[in-house]
């Protein structure tokens, strides 16, 4: 028998673009499955591609809006007994913590990663658009990245594998009580 959910909860997994948010919420959604947790996964790139696909803002208020309907959606699944990941920049402190607010059972993941490391990695592009482009809302560049003030688990990007920091993150949950 695995450890299942006893009350639904969420974990946001915050970060600079390019941090290994989606990797880690990967690995963490492989490890809760395996001890029988059935977890949503809402991928911040994912739901921009249905909710704003013709024209995706990445100024405040189209951010502020996003993150509003994104933390909306994720309290509805709680609600409705589905544990969520959130897998999202979210670079303001308010997006995540109006997510907080809504959701009793929440654990909050940063994965601390330098600038520099992000943008080596970049998979999608994003930074060397940012450079090419004379405007850019990229958070961490033009746009500011405000990370948690207290978050329940840190974890430093290329210094530990996605794993294992799901394996951290796992043990936070167990330690709350919340699996």
């Amino acid at each position: 028998m695995g450890l299942e959910a006893e009350e639904p909860f969420a974990i946001w997994i915050t970060g600079l673009p390019s941090s290994g948010k989606s990797t880690i919420a990967r690995a963490l959604r492989e490890q809760l499955a395996a001890r029988g947790v059935n977890i949503a996964v809402l991928e911040s790139d994912a739901l921009r591609q249905i909710l704003s696909a013709d024209s995706p803002h990445y100024d405040d208020a189209g951010r502020d809006a996003f993150y509003r309907l994104m933390a909306y959606i994720g309290a509805l699944l709680v609600e409705h007994g589905t544990p969520v990941i959130f897998d999202a920049t979210a670079n303001r402190r308010a997006y995540r913590d109006r997510a907080r607010a809504q959701i009793a059972r929440f654990l909050e993941v940063y994965v601390e990663s330098p600038l520099e490391l992000c943008m080596a990695r970049d998979p999608k592009g994003i930074y060397r658009k940012a450079r090419e482009q004379s405007s850019n809302q990229v958070p961490g560049l033009a746009a500011p990245y405000e990370p948690p003030n207290v978050p329940d688990v840190i974890v430093r990007a290329g210094e530990e594998s996605p794993e294992s920091a799901a394996s951290r993150i796992i043990e936070k949950l167990a330690g709350k009580g919340y699996i």
